[in-house]
């Protein structure tokens, strides 16, 4: 009855916020949109602006930005336009000077700000914002296009007292089928969402607000343009969406970068959640019920399709009907991973669009576990400003290290699930046979690039004594090794001790496959004596289980981590080419499990 129930409940949300929502909205608005006051007189009355674009490494797009905004109708000297460089390595700075230099002097007036260092965006827009003394604050990205009359209807919507951000429609031409047709339905929910009180957020390419009520961002804010002005309705103003500021983004993203941008979003979206629950105050019904039902479900969506895979699973055993329930969602899944791996069937009708929802949503859900397992808490600098991660190294595909992480999040959450009925009598009878905590957790290290290497702390179920290294200091493990409990050799032998490293693989620490994480104390020696040592990481995060792990022994001597630094290499190979990776790591899987079963571990 539990799964059972979990299930109902999990499809029910699930249909309720992709139908039943959109459905309740056009009931409850109909064609209603905010009304906007008539045209303010240029003489008196009108509100002035400031027109605020970050920018990081933008010199495609700056120059043409910045006469764009310099020629938006506007009322003189009531309008300024502040173009904020971000620590830019490339030649933003030199083309923005180039294109201010050149501005017919009738044309707004052009503030260019240079930060040497990267801050990231939201230390530049707390800092740029509190230097303006305009009644108005407009925010807009290099690569966004602007309508000429853009400010003139903010001026419009602003002459209501009420009003307290207004933000447009957004257009992207160069996107994907998939990503036209999500952006379209985005903001047909905006506009009915507008009507019941305000949108949940705006298009941060382009918004505006009232400057009275900004209130500074914390440093680790993902989304400004949500969090900044729905903490401007939570005092009491109403948000506007204004069909005819049409917001058209110059390029869509690549597969690959959307995914990113969508994880990035899931984990703005729980934060959002989290940081914005004032929102559903019933006072304000009409909010309340945009709140719940759109931007809360968003966030949770990615967590209720798990919940449905995972109950039906179980169910599954018990009748034909709920396997045939589980296989239908495998397959849905298993089409949209095909599609990514081999994107010429995104040509067969309606795959295209399942792809993208799917893959979205789980991104979405990778992002929001990152976020409630402590990631995301540093501010936001933007790619390239400092050194990249999992796309560091120009051999690895970046099709398949995003599909890695898919992966991951799809495995590790499976197993967690699926096993943590283990966790108890493990964690009893670590306790019964021997005195001490019953994780081990040992600093390893993680990913590394060219430029830095990064540590972390791996968790196990404890195999050894509490006082195993007390005197000898750090060294590997042996055969029989004394120092290995009764109950450690037997969850080394099913390789139930690494069950808690799938925490460590949701916080993106660690990967379900890839080379051994290893100790500090052992990674210089080992660099100095084996060629090629320290490169066998590049670009990869350390895994659960491994090419090597699942073919040979543990180590026990330096010969030994010289053959599987091979195994490692070899497997980095692989992910070159996303239908390679995948199926190695999935063959890896299967024998990781089968060791696990007949106790071949060590």
């Amino acid at each position: 009855m539990i799964f059972e129930s979990a299930f109902v409940a999990s499809t029910s949300l699930i249909l309720y916020h992709h139908l039943g929502y959109p459905l309740a909205l056009n009931a409850l608005t109909g064609g209603a949109t905010c009304a906007r006051p008539e045209r303010p007189s240029r003489t008196a009355g009108v509100p002035s602006i400031s027109v605020i674009v970050p920018a990081f490494n933008e010199e495609r797009f700056i120059a043409d930005k910045i006469r764009e905004c310099a020629r938006l109708e506007s009322f003189g000297a009531r309008t300024e336009i502040v173009v904020v460089c971000d620590g830019c390595t490339d030649q933003t700075v030199r083309r923005a000077a180039d294109a201010i230099a050149t501005l017919p002097e009738e044309s707004n007036p052009v503030q260019l700000i240079v930060h040497e260092i990267n801050r990231g965006k939201v230390a530049v827009l707390n800092e740029a914002i509190a230097a303006c003394r305009s009644e108005l604050i407009a925010l807009t990205d290099a690569s966004a296009s602007l309508p000429r009359d853009a400010l003139t209807h903010l001026a419009e919507a602003f002459a209501d007292p009420d009003v307290g951000f207004v933000t447009g429609a957004y257009r992207i031409p160069g996107g994907s089928d998939a990503q036209q047709a999500y952006w379209r339905y985005q903001t047909e929910i905006k506009r009915r969402e507008a009507a019941l009180g305000s949108p949940i957020g705006a298009h941060g390419a382009f918004y505006a607000f009232r400057r009275s009520g900004w209130t500074a961002l914390e440093a680790d804010t993902i989304n400004d343009d949500v969090i900044l002005p729905m903490r401007i309705v939570e005092d009491g103003y109403r948000g506007v969406y204004d069909p005819a500021i049409v917001i058209t983004e110059a390029e869509g993203d690549a597969p690959v970068d959307d995914l990113a941008r969508r994880e990035r979003l899931g984990a703005g979206a729980m934060q959002q959640v989290l940081r914005l629950w004032r929102l559903a105050n019933p006072r304000r019904p009409g909010l309340a019920f945009a709140f719940l039902s759109g931007k809360a479900l968003r966030a949770l969506m990615p967590f209720f399709m798990a919940a449905a895979l995972v109950s039906s699973f179980a169910l599954s055993f018990s009748s034909g009907a709920w396997g045939a329930i589980f296989a239908a969602q495998l397959a849905l899944y298993g089409l949209a991973l095909a599609v990514w791996f081999f994107p010429g069937l995104a040509r067969l009708p309606g795959l295209g669009p399942v792809t993208y929802l799917v893959s979205g949503y789980a991104m979405s859900g990778l992002g929001a576990l990152r976020y409630l397992a402590g990631g995301y808490r540093r501010p936001w600098t933007r790619v390239g400003a400092e050194p990249s991660d999992a796309l560091a190294e120009d051999s690895l595909d970046a099709g398949a290290i995003r599909g890695k992480r898919v992966l991951d999040i799809v495995v590790a959450s499976f197993v967690l699930v699926a096993l943590v009925v283990l966790f108890l009598p493990i964690a009893i009878a670590i306790k019964w046979e021997s005195p001490g905590r019953i994780f081990y957790r040992q600093l390893r290290v993680g990913l590394r690039t060219r430029h830095q290497s990064n540590l972390f702390y791996l968790t196990k179920f404890r195999t050894m004594r509490a006082d195993a290294e007390a005197r000898s200091g750090a060294v590997w493990a042996t055969d029989r090794d004394p120092r290995i409990t009764r109950v450690g050799n037997f969850l080394r032998k099913t390789r139930l001790d690494e069950l808690p490293q799938c925490i460590d693989v949701l916080r993106g620490e660690m990967s379900v496959v890839g080379p051994r994480p290893e100790r500090p104390q052992f990674f210089s020696r080992l660099e100095r004596e084996i060629p090629f040592y320290a490169e066998r990481t590049y670009g990869v995060k350390p895994g659960i289980t491994g090419l090597a792990q699942v073919f040979l022994p543990y180590d026990t001597t330096i010969e030994d981590v010289r053959e599987k630094v091979l195994h490692d290499h070899a497997y980095a190979l692989r992910l070159t080419a996303p239908g390679l990776w995948l199926r190695t790591d999935l063959e890896i899987i299967f024998r990781t499990f089968a060791v696990m079963v007949l106790g071949k571990g060590r």
